[in-house]
């Protein structure tokens, strides 16, 4: 990536969420746990969690280049979510799975739960990596 450009990710993940709503469809965003995620811990399985975007089920929702922020009602009780941009493993459909996946960033990948899993399609494409080298790229999920 040429220096001083903004990531693509931040973007892509802004527009399948707007392409979810303007198509009725349920936007939902799978993440990556670490340090710096604020998520109800009691939801993550194997270091991940799968978040309902829906203005429906969010309040105040942002999201910028750096993170998604909102709140979000658990079990009836309300809380703050923080999910830094470097976290989002993907976005996608609810009802037909379509969306974007993207690669673990090396920072996410380090902060990983112990456990996490690697879908079976981004495992599939890095196979010959290693996660130095590892660069953030988009796959089409149709």
């Amino acid at each position: 990536m040429a220096e001083g450009l903004i990531p693509t990710k931040p973007y892509m993940v802004r527009a399948i969420h707007e392409w979810c709503v303007d198509n009725g469809l349920t936007p939902h965003l799978l993440v990556v746990v670490g340090p710096q995620t604020r998520v109800p811990m009691a939801y993550v399985k194997d270091g991940e969690i799968v978040l309902n975007l829906n203005y429906t089920a969010t309040k105040d929702l942002h999201m910028d280049n750096e993170a998604i922020v909102f709140s979000a009602r658990f079990g009836g009780v309300s809380q703050n979510l923080y999910v830094p941009m470097d976290a989002v493993k993907g976005i996608f459909a609810r009802e037909n799975g379509q969306g974007m996946f993207f690669e673990p960033t090396l920072q996410a990948s380090i902060h990983e739960a112990p456990g996490a899993h690697v879908s079976e399609a981004v495992a599939s494409e890095n196979n010959n990596e290693t996660p130095k080298k590892k660069k953030s790229t988009l796959t089409i999920v149709k």
